[in-house]
């Protein structure tokens, strides 16, 4: 169930804007402008870096042709802006601008807006208003990107926890490792084959183009990609030279702890902690964060492992909760930054999506911490009881409690020596064992209740499957709960920023949200039985905020092309504050109906009343709502 939820939220959450991470601060000419001249060049200006790509401006002529522009490129050197040059002869009328870049952090952005020469024309250029990405190739984007993550987890995990908690068997964690390397693997070259239709917006064939792949190779998050691949080879190599030792060496220790930074680091470099403020800090924060992520929720994944084969001495699980204790407060460490980062204020918190996911985020990690508490209770527990039946005295109940003895040791507190101990007696190295408790191997491991027992270790007593049957419970709870928290990882690194969200709506423009409000109103004046004219009024409210609105109406037959009235009247009342109707008083201007200056003093939702005469006799008046904003 909850790996359904998450992987429903992978597929539809963040379509379309709310995917990109960069925004639109703002264009030259503005959204709208009316020019005395033809301009040079078209300059926007991004909230954060971006990259370029072959169709990065398409700009169509009143005439919906095609108008042939200079190659795409940074203005002045700064990598958060776009430019295109222009012919020298545009001629007059309303031209349309199609853009599309990619953000610093690898997600692609578009829109469009309008300017006008001379004075503005009604044009036949349309932008396609859907996804920015193809459907089937953002879901596999989105799929590979998580499976990246959980496999990037599993592999540099299970290895730290190998490492650092030293089971005395890990021939149950082989597997985790393979299946970690392969996984990790198979994701990243998906991501790398999809980056060139994801940029695009094509479909998914475009991902075996070889000049496609070529492309990919030249920008940064290909060139992250390649890099991980590169890395994941060295991993593998690293495996299989480990492979058959029960001990990593010290040159093992460093280069798999290198490794693993520099897969981190592939995150870094070309998603969020690439662009924006404080980037060296970030990017560090990012790997930091990443790695910390990776050894503990893996971790978890190996420790669930050992215990389902019945491999594990109390002292290991013990060093691993040490573990995931320092894992938790780098998280909480760069978490506390990365979130103050994205954000920027307190408000973003609830009013953007960003911070919305980041707060279910905060929930699941809490969850987590909790099932986290609980594993650590019951660790400290097994450490204990273990250690008694080490030493041949069993102060249990025979239920899995604790006389008052034991309970007077704090939970938590575990004493690795005591711990160690009992690992020497259980494996024959120390003293012999007592009360004619047979000796354990580290190769025997302790049975689980129902499992099969190896060699000829002695049965546990009831409180040790007790205890063991709560630790295995609340570790698989914290790596159900941890399924969730990649899931909205991976959510929140697909979603705009509070911070850039911010910015964006502080400037002249912003993607995916228009300057100017446009509203369809269709008409009909036929009568049964008497066919009469019919068509739409498309009205332009520029910018569709408090104050000033130009206004700009073009009226459509029913074939959808352009159609000519005697008259057309538009009105504006605010029902709520008692306000109007206020006369738009717009005219004719060869092709479509303007007025240059509507007052509407107050945000709320205003009722637009349209009037529209075909004869003497024939007309209508249609009403629709429009939302002014301050």
């Amino acid at each position: 169930m909850l790996l359904g939820t998450t992987l429903v939220l992978l597929l539809l959450g963040g379509a379309g804007q709310a995917s990109a991470h960069a925004a639109l601060r703002g264009a030259d000419p503005a959204d709208g402008a009316v020019l005395k001249t033809a301009p040079r060049s078209i300059t926007l200006t991004f909230t954060e870096s971006v990259g370029l790509i072959d169709d990065t401006f398409r700009v169509f002529g009143p005439d919906n042709g095609r108008v042939e522009t200079g190659e795409a490129q940074h203005a002045d050197g700064r990598s958060d802006t776009a430019r295109v040059t222009l012919p020298a002869k545009l001629g007059t009328g309303t031209f349309t601008v199609a853009w599309r870049v990619v953000s610093a952090d690898s997600h692609p952005i578009a829109g469009a807006f309008t300017f006008s020469i001379g004075a503005p024309s009604p044009t036949l250029a349309t932008v396609p208003s859907g996804p920015v990405e193809d459907p089937a190739v953002a879901g596999l984007h989105k799929l590979g990107r998580y499976l990246a993550y959980g496999a990037a987890a599993l592999l540099i995990g299970t290895a730290a926890f190998v490492a650092l908690c030293r089971p005395p068997d890990v021939r149950p964690l082989r597997g985790l490792l393979v299946a970690g390397w392969w996984t990790f693997t198979a994701s990243t070259v998906l991501l790398l084959l999809l980056r060139a239709p994801y940029e695009t917006g094509a479909g998914p064939a475009q991902a075996l183009d070889p000049s496609g792949l070529t492309r990919t190779l030249s920008d940064r998050p290909g060139i992250a990609l390649a890099a991980r691949l590169l890395l994941l080879a060295a991993a593998g190599a690293l495996l299989l030279r480990q492979r058959g030792r029960t001990r990593p060496t010290r040159a093992t220790l460093v280069t798999g702890t290198a490794l693993a930074v520099g897969l981190a680091l592939t995150w870094a470099a070309a998603e969020h902690a690439s662009a924006g403020i404080q980037v060296p800090a970030a990017m560090a924060s990012s790997v930091l964060h990443l790695v910390a992520m990776a050894v503990w929720l893996g971790g978890l994944t190996a420790l669930l492992t050992l215990l389902r084969h019945g491999s594990l001495p109390a002292a290991v699980a013990a060093r691993f909760s040490r573990l995931a204790t320092t894992s938790v407060t780098v998280l909480a460490v760069t978490g506390v930054y990365q979130a103050w980062r994205g954000l920027g204020t307190l408000d973003a918190l609830t009013d953007t999506t960003y911070g919305r996911t980041l707060l279910a985020k905060l929930v699941a990690v809490g969850l987590l911490l909790l099932a986290g508490a609980w594993s650590r209770q019951w660790t400290g527990r097994l450490v204990r009881t273990e250690a008694e039946h080490a030493d041949g005295t069993d102060r249990t109940d025979g239920t899995g409690g604790t006389d008052s003895k034991e309970a007077q040791v704090p939970e938590g507190e575990e004493n690795e020596a005591m711990a160690g101990a009992k690992v020497k007696v259980v494996a024959g190295v120390g003293a012999p064992a007592k009360a004619g408790v047979a000796a354990r191997t580290p190769a025997d491991g302790p049975s689980l209740p129902g499992g099969p027992r190896s060699g000829d270790g002695p049965p546990l007593t009831p409180a040790e499957h007790a205890h063991r049957r709560a630790l295995r419970r609340s570790v698989l709870a914290e790596v159900a709960v941890s399924v969730v928290v990649l899931g909205l990882t991976t959510v929140l690194t697909g979603t705009l920023p509070g911070r850039a969200q911010a910015e964006a709506a502080t400037s002249e423009q912003s993607v995916g949200l228009p300057v100017a409000s446009v509203t369809t109103v269709p008409f009909d004046m036929s009568a049964p039985g008497a066919p009469g004219a019919r068509g739409t009024v498309q009205i332009t409210l520029d910018p569709g905020r408090v104050g000033e609105n130009s206004v700009q109406a073009v009226v459509y037959g029913p074939d959808g092309g352009f159609a000519t009235v005697p008259e057309l009247r538009m009105s504006f009342s605010l029902p709520g504050q008692d306000i109007g109707p206020l006369d738009a008083r717009i005219t004719d201007r060869g092709g479509y109906w303007a007025a240059d200056a509507v007052n509407l003093p107050l945000p709320g939702t205003w009722e637009m009343s349209v009037t529209v005469r075909a004869s003497e006799i024939d007309q209508v008046t249609e009403t629709k709502s429009v939302r002014i904003t301050r």
